[in-house]
């Protein structure tokens, strides 16, 4: 038996389930996914159908559902993407980088992301790609990935408290038990790689090298920036380049929003 999750850990006594589990039903709606029916939109979020049921009824009441008659599923509806298009509209921070992410993307003929934490992921907020190589993985606006096994995950980790990042490793090793160990492993040498270089690099997928650095911003959630190159495996002198890059991409973002850099203690 496993103890309570870290969502569950950290949940205000004076939150509106109701509204969670809502919310809870919109981020089971992935990439690729058109529509899904109550059973498995069940599945997905772990509630009863009939709570899953009632949810989706007052979703689509409210428009960010769509109901398909013929199939009996549903999926989102528009005002979602502008709710999408409202934050992307409104962030300081992204006002702030995608000039300079465009730049240094077409200086360095590098691809570059900025991303922030939902959960077990990292959500890109922009994504600018030099290499439009088929070959490499395509990296778009608001894709999800793994925080545990990137880069751009392991500096967001090395920004949270210690009892957030012990409760992480916690539900890391009940969704991971055979390879926790190798991971938290990872994790802490991507920390120690940040305090001694500002940056850590991870080869998550085939074919990409990614190198990571916080962006602390007092009054704003922790970001990651990053910048990826094609390579299998990380080059210790093109990583050592392409830190220095990465670095001087915070620090020119940093200065631009009149913030002092943050870090991990």
């Amino acid at each position: 038996m496993t103890g309570p999750s870290r969502k569950q850990r950290f949940i205000d006594p004076a939150a509106n389930r109701s509204l969670e589990r809502g919310i809870d039903i919109l981020r089971a709606f992935r990439p690729g996914t058109d529509l899904m029916g109550n059973s498995e939109l069940a599945e997905r979020v772990g509630l009863p159908r009939s709570t899953v049921s009632r949810l989706t009824q007052t979703l689509v009441r409210v428009g960010f559902l769509e109901h398909d008659r013929a199939s009996q599923a549903y999926r989102l509806a528009a005002p979602v993407l502008s709710l999408g298009l409202a934050m992307r509209m409104s962030s300081t921070i992204l006002k702030a980088a995608a000039p300079l992410m465009q730049e240094a993307a077409e200086t360095g003929r590098i691809n570059v992301g900025l991303a922030a934490a939902d959960r077990e992921s990292m959500v890109y907020l922009e994504s600018i790609r030099y290499n439009r190589r088929v070959s490499l993985r395509r990296v778009v606006t608001g894709q999800r990935i793994p925080i545990e096994l990137t880069s751009l995950g392991r500096a967001y980790l090395s920004t949270q408290t210690a009892p957030e990042y012990l409760a992480f490793l916690a539900d890391l090793r009940a969704r991971r038990p055979a390879d926790w160990r190798k991971l938290a492993g990872q994790i802490e040498t991507a920390f120690a790689d940040i305090r001694l270089h500002g940056y850590c690099v991870a080869s998550w997928q085939p074919g990409v090298t990614a190198l990571a650095t916080p962006i602390v911003l007092a009054g704003h959630p922790a970001y990651a920036l990053n910048v990826r190159f094609a390579a299998d495996g990380p080059d210790a002198t093109r990583v050592a380049g392409l830190g220095a890059v990465l670095m001087d991409l915070a620090g020119r973002l940093m200065r631009t929003l009149q913030i002092p850099a943050g870090g991990i203690d």
